[in-house]
């Protein structure tokens, strides 16, 4: 086990050497010139040289990139461009935000999904089964900004229930305001988890030991719980592990829908602006997230599963 986590670990270097390769090379082909959007159109040649030079931007291209991997390495991301304070700063300021909004989306998810999975798979060819399918598709279909705007409309404006935007300030106004895009975010991934335990439960429910369970004359609720529904779970895990991925990248549009002063916020303004190293800090964080998330969910299978073993 030890050997394993080991191994893993030694695989992360690589894969975040690779992400931080390539964010650096997009944002250093982005046009735009972050000293003419500080100092304005009017500044003066002289002006923009010497912030040019101060923000090390007239470097070569393997300079600048060999200092941004010395920094990444040392945990130096930085100072904003645009804010002049130090990027972590920032990053840790936004980041419980995403984090809150992430996690009840995905408490969502497994709350709606799981169960509708479950139902449909023992409702199999019946008229609920089918609802759930055709409501499963629509989820996946629709973009999470189509759900937030519906959302909105309905529950903001139509019948005003929660606020359109916002954070909030005290537990029950924050958690007031998470509802909406807490929804628009994991509807989507609800649906997809609805439709993977569906398929999953259904092809174990097929299997010999589920069959003898029954013979024994176990109650049905028992055999589905406890003997087939365990065994669907590493599928399950798989697409949780990988939806932290996606609601990390869907949180970015669903923050600018809902005015969520998160992560994806703050890296959507530095882009507008041309903050660099904003936009380097946070997506070196989001891919961090993504790693190490996923390095819990290949560990977390020989807890739910007794025949994986780890060598």
């Amino acid at each position: 086990m030890t050997a394993y986590i080991l191994r893993r670990l030694l695989v992360l270097i690589p894969i975040l050497w690779g992400v931080a390769t390539l964010v650096f090379l997009i944002l250093y082909v982005t046009p735009g010139d972050p000293a003419m959007l500080m100092l304005g159109p009017e500044a003066r040649p002289e002006d923009l040289a010497a912030l040019r030079k101060s923000l090390g931007l007239d470097r070569p291209l393997h300079v600048q990139y060999g200092i941004f991997l010395s920094n990444l390495l040392r945990g130096d991301l930085g100072n904003s461009i645009v804010q002049r304070v130090p990027v972590s700063t920032l990053l840790l300021e936004r980041l419980p935000a995403t984090l809150l909004l992430a996690a009840a989306a995905v408490i969502f998810s497994l709350v709606v999904g799981v169960p509708t999975g479950v139902i449909s798979a023992v409702k199999h060819q019946t008229l609920l089964d089918d609802g759930v399918r055709l409501l499963a598709l629509l989820g996946i279909s629709m973009p999470v900004f189509v759900r937030g705007i519906i959302l909105i409309m309905l529950f903001a404006l139509f019948i005003p229930i929660f606020p359109p935007s916002g954070y909030g300030k005290g537990f029950l106004e924050r958690l007031h305001h998470l509802i909406l895009p807490a929804v628009a975010l994991g509807s989507g991934q609800a649906a997809l988890i609805a439709r993977l335990a569906r398929s999953s439960l259904l092809e174990i429910l097929n299997l010999d030991y589920v069959r003898t369970a029954r013979a024994k004359g176990l109650p049905e609720s028992r055999v589905i719980l406890r003997h087939a529904f365990r065994n669907a779970l590493n599928p399950l895990i798989t697409v949780v592990g990988l939806n932290v991925a996606a609601l990390m990248g869907g949180a970015v549009i669903t923050e600018t829908v809902f005015a969520w002063p998160g992560l994806g916020r703050l890296i959507i303004d530095a882009l507008y602006s041309k903050d660099f190293p904003v936009v380097s800090g946070g997506l070196m964080l989001v891919a961090l997230v993504f790693v190490v998330v996923n390095l819990l969910v290949d560990l977390s299978y020989g807890l739910v599963d007794p025949r994986v073993r780890y060598e």
